[in-house]
């Protein structure tokens, strides 16, 4: 556990070296463009292998599978001390036993305290990558509001393009209807000029019909002599006395 726990710790200080990098990286990129995410990911903390006995990598075992089985590293971990204690090559004097204990003390404490010492560095680490991000998510945050606020005014730009659209539309109807009216005042003029010509002209055919009809009377008067004129008259009443016996 302790082994774990300091990997831990190595892996977040490598990942806020590298987070610094990247993020100068992405800095210097964002200014020329936008960051190609799929070529150049951003890089992400990395967690510690597993271990087994509390302190020996997984890949050790593994490196034995192939070869000896599940039982191989083991077997080959007694061994090795067997044969460097038979051959006294690790003599086992008074501090042995000092070592012995304390590994037994540090096992012990390993396995009371270091789930929960584990978690607390876990959630420093976790701590401190959120305030090494905490920049980053604001500006990209600001960037987004930037652009919902772009994309807004874009959106009421175009509604002032279709505004001063429709006001064009209504200066040309308004054009339109002063075109219209303007011809109807011509034709209501042309109308009444043409209509003032035709009274003109039938007032002067009655004037002259009128003045041929006294002409004709007149001189029919004239040449009707009082003689003839009791003789017509005589003859009218002949004809009623006439039709008054039929």
């Amino acid at each position: 556990m302790l082994s774990r726990v300091a990997l831990r710790s190595v892996a977040g200080q490598q990942s806020v070296s590298t987070t610094l990098v990247a993020r100068t990286s992405a800095t210097s990129t964002e200014i020329v463009g936008v960051r190609d995410e799929k070529n150049f990911p951003r890089p992400v903390r990395g967690e510690p292998g597993k271990v087994r006995l509390g302190f020996i990598p997984e890949e050790w075992f593994q490196f034995f599978h192939s070869k000896t089985g599940v039982t191989g590293p083991y077997t080959f971990g007694v061994g090795l001390t067997t044969y460097l204690c038979s051959k006294e090559i690790y003599v086992m004097e008074h501090e042995y036993y000092t070592g012995l204990s304390i590994i037994l003390m540090v096992y012990y404490a390993t396995t009371r305290f270091g789930p929960k010492i584990a978690k607390w560095l876990d959630s420093e680490v976790d701590k401190v990558e959120t305030d090494l991000n905490s920049d980053r998510v604001e500006t990209l945050k600001f960037l987004e509001e930037t652009i919902a606020s772009e994309k807004d005014a874009q959106w009421r730009a175009q509604g002032q393009e279709l505004l001063v659209q429709a006001k064009k539309e209504n200066v040309l109807l308004q054009l339109e209807a002063a075109y219209r009216e303007r011809l109807m005042n011509t034709y209501q003029e042309v109308k009444r000029r043409l209509d003032f010509q035709l009274e003109k002209t039938a007032l002067e055919r009655r004037f002259e019909q009128k003045h041929l009809v006294d002409w004709v009377v007149t001189n029919v008067s004239r040449a009707i002599t009082p003689d003839q004129e009791k003789q017509t008259l005589d003859r009218c009443i002949a004809d009623l006395a006439a039709l008054a016996k039929k």
